[in-house]
């Protein structure tokens, strides 16, 4: 399955260096290394469990590395809360969407363009005093194409425009990298390929992905490198070729029918 892949970037915008996470006696992740460049589309895949999530949470300042460090364009950003991680430019997404269901699409949006970390009453008349984050955020709904629901509120939105209302505020923090977790989880095949259309725009823009994601005739077809994890551990890295054939990761995930699924694994 082709995919365009473009000389690598001398500097990666993120990196994970050696990133391990336990909780009690379980290792959750071992000494994970990746890194994640300017236009790039990076996977992250592996069997529910192996530790996908985890890895994102040390990577975005949610669930801080045991050890190991998180460098952000060279800087150790290790030890972040998670709204320093995301001001400085890496914003996620979540596997299932979480959103403001009283408020505006718009305002959802509006929201997350606000580098503050006061309370939630504060927000709607921060918000209307400044009409350049909704701007901001009108531009972040055109761009994932929601612009035309900017006004419904958000609980009244069908599941696809969901996710995509949270890339939308992902995207509205100006992120030099985005963390997009399980993006087409519950979508139809519509839906899939608008959201394939998305993720190719992101990458022009320069941004960085890294995607979590089960539907791997999407995960071979949009991604520049695929990581795969098993029970924490890396078990392979390469272009979507090499991954496909890799025995280890048919092994341990792919399964040898997993194209007679529709591309789908794990």
């Amino acid at each position: 399955m082709a995919t365009a892949h473009g000389p690598q970037p001398v500097k990666p915008l993120l990196q994970g260096q050696r990133l391990t996470k336990i909780f009690g006696g379980l290792t959750a992740v071992r000494e994970l290394d990746i890194a994640i460049y300017a236009g790039q589309i990076v996977s992250l895949i592996g069997p529910n469990g192996a530790g996908k999530t985890t890895a994102f949470n040390m990577l975005s300042g949610v669930g801080p590395a045991t050890s190991g460090s998180v460098l952000l364009e060279g800087v150790d950003v290790t030890q972040w809360q998670s709204w320093k991680v995301a001001r400085a430019g890496v914003c996620r997404t979540f596997q299932n969407p979480r959103v403001f269901a009283s408020l505006s699409v718009l305002d959802n949006v509006a929201v997350a363009t606000i580098q503050s970390t006061g309370p939630f009453g504060e927000l709607r008349s921060l918000l209307s005093r400044d009409r350049a984050r909704y701007q901001r955020a009108l531009e972040a709904l055109e761009f994932v194409g929601l612009g035309d629901r900017a006004a419904a509120q958000a609980r009244n939105l069908p599941y696809g425009h969901l996710r995509r209302l949270e890339i939308a505020r992902a995207l509205a923090g100006g992120p030099k990298v985005i963390l997009l977790d399980e993006p087409v989880a519950g979508m139809n095949p519509k839906e899939v390929d608008d959201l394939r259309g998305l993720l190719y725009a992101i990458k022009a823009k320069g941004i960085g992905v890294l995607l979590i994601e089960h539907n791997m005739r999407l995960v071979l077809e949009v991604s520049d490198r695929i990581t795969v994890l098993n029970f924490g551990e890396r078990i392979a890295e390469g272009t979507p070729a090499e991954i496909q054939g890799n025995p280890k990761v048919i092994e341990a995930y792919l399964g040898r029918d997993y194209t007679q699924q529709g591309g789908q694994a794990g």
